[in-house]
């Protein structure tokens, strides 16, 4: 009977004599998992054995791979830390900061419990990027990368791609360590690029585990017009007016060129002005515009002081003409003026003064109308015995003209094409008899200048 007590007493009190005793204090190194990237979270524990001599083992029920693997042996009141390594699962699919527990076992096959919580986050989550602002002004500038996890990443790949540069660098980044690159600028990579928040996008590789990430740049403003002049000749004189934008905003621009009466008359301008105005005997000629980030903006204006001289001859052949115009026997003479037309056309009234220096028979006046304008429906009190549109011509027939008689021969042309600048019509031509022979005689050529103007077409 007592051989049975003993031996009941036996088997309550040996486990307690013989299981496991430890004083275990866990620090974490880095309870980080990056999920694709084939590296373990790290704890220290730092064990003391209270017990009898005993090889301990690490494990889980949670499929997650531990280290070291085996059995660490321990003596009484031994005290070792150990490095415990938590490696990830190739489905956990959980992100953030996840508590499981993990055992201690000894070769009893007794064990303690222990909590353990990692925190499981994808690649891109590891890191931020970032740079300083860009300034027209500045030749370089700085981006960053920050590691925002106590995770240490010995090798690093990155690719970073902006409007302003291209780089790539391999590097390390300790846990929460923040690095800084310095890139050089070339202005004309970027010139064209307004003010404002630009993406800077990088692509970090990790052990094969590859992910995209994007940041901020700011592009600080900065209103810049840069105007040059310049003047080149006295008799033909051209004058340059140059906008160039070499700060980053759109900027409006407004140019202005004033002209008198007299030398607008022989001034060609590139482009045309988006505005004439007219102050008394003065003309404003105003060009207004945005210019783009890295444009320009030019107006040429030519003034042509030669045109003068030519006139003057002008006048003088035209005296000595009309001295020798007035000794022929019919004399034309041709005059050109604006018509208002009611749906906005540009519009020309021509008249032809024929006068009879002799008695002359059988007369046919001919004049021919210049390309892109239809003439219109009513004639004056002369009506032409024919218009030929595909010939363009208009053709007046008379029997006879006495000495001194005048007929005068009138007709409006029209274009839905607005004209500006010099207009030149042809000459008319008299084709008569006298005295039994065939003469012929020409008008003088007529001139219009026009500037932009709109009207209501009327008849006359």
């Amino acid at each position: 009977m007592k051989k049975i007590f003993f031996l009941f007493v036996a088997i309550l009190i040996l486990p307690s004599i013989i299981a496991i005793n430890l004083d275990v204090e866990k620090q974490d190194v880095s309870n980080v998992i990056i999920q694709g990237v084939n590296q373990p979270a790290v704890f220290d524990l730092k064990i003391k054995n209270l017990g009898a001599p005993a090889n301990l083992q690490f494990y889980n029920l949670f499929g997650f791979s531990m280290a070291p693997k085996g059995t660490v042996y321990f003596t009484t009141n031994e005290e070792k830390t150990i490095q415990l390594l938590v490696y990830p699962t190739e489905n956990f699919q959980y992100r953030g900061f996840y508590t499981f527990k993990y055992f201690i076992r000894g070769q009893d096959g007794t064990q303690i419990a222990y909590d353990l919580t990692i925190k499981v986050i994808d690649l891109k989550d590891a890191f931020e990027i970032g740079s300083g602002e860009v300034n027209l002004d500045l030749s370089s500038m700085k981006i960053y990368v920050h590691n925002r996890e106590s995770h240490n990443f010995e090798k690093v790949k990155a690719k970073f791609e902006s409007p302003f540069f291209e780089f790539e660098k391999t590097f390390s980044l300790g846990p929460n360590e923040r690095k800084e690159f310095e890139i050089e600028l070339n202005k004309q990579d970027f010139n064209k690029l307004t003010a404002g928040f630009y993406t800077l996008k990088a692509e970090f590789e990790v052990d094969d585990e590859k992910t995209n990430l994007e940041g901020t740049i700011k592009f600080a403003e900065k209103d810049l017009l840069k105007t040059t002049k310049e003047s080149d000749g006295f008799i033909i004189n051209t004058q340059t007016i140059k906008k160039t934008n070499e700060g980053n905003l759109m900027v409006g621009s407004e140019t202005v060129v004033k002209k008198n009466i007299i030398s607008r008359l022989f001034t060609t301008m590139n482009p045309e002005p988006d505005i004439v105005e007219r102050d008394g005997f003065d003309i404003y000629y105003t060009w207004a515009n945005e210019i783009k980030p890295g444009e320009s903006s030019e107006v040429m204006i030519k003034t042509n002081w030669t045109l003068p001289l030519v006139i003057m001859l002008f006048v003088i052949v035209s005296v000595i003409l009309a001295k020798q115009y007035t000794k022929t026997n019919l004399s034309l003479r041709k005059r050109v003026s604006f018509v208002k037309a009611k749906g906005g056309e540009f519009a020309l009234k021509i008249t032809i003064s024929a006068t009879a220096n002799n008695q002359i028979e059988k007369i046919s006046v001919i004049d021919r109308v210049p390309p892109l304008v239809k003439i219109y429906e009513r004639f004056g009190s002369e009506k032409p015995k024919r218009v030929n549109e595909k010939t363009r011509r208009i053709e007046w027939e008379f029997n006879s003209l006495q000495k001194g008689e005048t007929r005068v021969l009138s007709y409006v042309i029209y274009s839905k094409i607005g004209v500006l600048g010099k207009f030149a019509l042809p000459t008319a031509t008299a084709i008569y008899e006298m005295d039994g022979k065939i003469h012929e005689s020409q008008s003088n050529r007529a001139f219009f200048i026009a500037e932009q103007r709109k009207g209501d077409v009327e008849g006359y």
